[in-house]
């Protein structure tokens, strides 16, 4: 991940490459130079037993490859196939551009960005699924 900057909040925690940092009493900012560094924000991270609808699960992966709880390839293709059966699901344009951006990023092993492009496919999954229950 050449060049990610990461704005932090104060007492906001990250995981970078397995260790957790927490920032100081102030904002900040820290420049990741060291590529394909895995990098998680706390707060974006969400427990396994919330990992339950389709996106949440693919999102999971995600995660998991960011936090080195699985091997790297395995995960990749996992997070591949994942999208590629969401893609099946989701036909608006706006989705499926977010898809094709998770896409990319996974592809470019860039997975901090996957998972923000997947993370916005959360509200409109929820949505569907409340209007589904309706």
């Amino acid at each position: 991940m050449t060049g990610l900057i990461l704005k932090l909040a104060p007492s906001e925690r990250v995981l970078i490459n397995g260790a957790v940092i927490e920032n100081g009493d102030r904002r900040a900012k820290i420049s990741i130079r060291t590529p394909n560094a895995n990098i998680l924000r706390l707060k974006d991270a969400i427990h396994p037993d919330k990992a339950r609808t389709p996106v949440s699960r693919v999102y999971y992966i995600c995660q998991l490859i960011l936090t080195g709880e699985v091997d790297p390839e395995e995960g990749h293709q996992q997070l591949l196939l994942g999208i590629e059966q969401l893609s099946q699901v989701f036909y608006d344009r706006d989705s499926r551009a977010i898809l094709t951006g998770a896409t990319n990023h996974t592809l470019a092993r860039s997975y901090y960005h996957a998972l923000k492009q997947l993370r916005e496919l959360l509200p409109r999954e929820a949505r569907l699924l409340a209007a589904k229950q309706a």
